[in-house]
Parts: structure tokens; sequence; C-alpha cells
């Protein structure tokens, strides 16, 4: 029974995992790399900054900066150009507002 137990903590932790980000300052140092777009139709995912890290939910596009990469639960680098980026965002004002447009990259934010 205990190992049961432990065997659906371990699953559930890696399912409501926080998506808390730390932005680097080089590339190398990056899970992903990001492009911001001018547009929301133009991005894979729209991104709402929460101002505290319990805001940020699951994937669904909720991300809280940290000030220190061992916070995070990925660290990405902004690049300049979209073919640089493994995913392009789009930052929106309010949260129900954030989501994935496009699920196929979904995988790079777990």
């Amino acid at each position: 029974m205990k190992k049961i137990a432990l065997f659906l903590i371990f699953i559930f932790s890696f399912s409501v995992q926080a998506q808390k980000v730390f932005s680097t300052d080089y590339d190398y140092q990056a899970d992903v790399t990001i492009f911001v777009t001018d547009y929301d139709y133009q991005a894979d995912l729209l991104v709402y900054k929460a101002d505290y890290d319990y805001q940020a939910k699951g994937n669904d596009g909720q991300w809280f900066f940290t000030d220190y990469d061992y916070q995070a639960d990925k660290k990405v680098y902004f690049v300049d150009y979209d073919y640089q980026a493994d995913l392009k965002i789009f930052f929106v004002k309010n949260s129900y507002q954030a989501g994935w447009k496009k699920n196929d990259k979904k995988h790079l934010m777990y």
C-alpha cells in the first residue's frame, strides 16, 4: 500500500508543477529559447505574468518569474528573432487569456 501511495504522490507532483520561470543571460544556460511576438495570433503560447508564485498554475501559460535559477522549473532565454526560438509567446494582460494556441510545443514547458 505504501508503494502505491508513494507512486501516486510522485506522479501527482509532476502533473501540478507550477510554471516558475527564470530568464537567463545566455542562451546556453536556458532550457528553452523564447521569442516574444507582436500579436497574439503569431504565438504558440499566450503568457500571463503572475505577481506571486502561487498564482502560476501547471502548464497553462501562467508564469511567475523567479529571482534565482534554482527556484525555477524552467530556465528561458529571450531571443531577438523568431527563427532563433523554440517557442513563440505573447504576453496577455489577464490570467484568463493565458493558454496554448499550438499544442505541439506544449512538451517544451514540462
